[in-house]
């Protein structure tokens, strides 16, 4: 049970530090936003692509240590 712990804990740093590098970045090129009056549409193109890419390499990397 102590490696699942661990395994929680190495999540919880690169969460961390995604979310440190996501604050420093912004809104990536790729986002779009419409606004018409009070009106304000957002769609995350490329930061649903890069949310993607980076779960799918820690799948995958938690798939190869089990």
């Amino acid at each position: 049970m102590t490696d699942f712990g661990k395994i929680f804990v190495v999540i919880g740093i690169i969460f961390i530090i995604i979310g440190i590098i996501w604050s420093v970045i912004g809104k990536l090129p790729g986002d779009f936003s419409f606004k018409k009056g009070n009106v304000t549409v957002f769609f995350p193109i490329m930061t649903s692509i890069v949310v993607s890419i980076i779960l799918s390499l820690l799948f995958y990397i938690f798939g190869k240590i089990r």
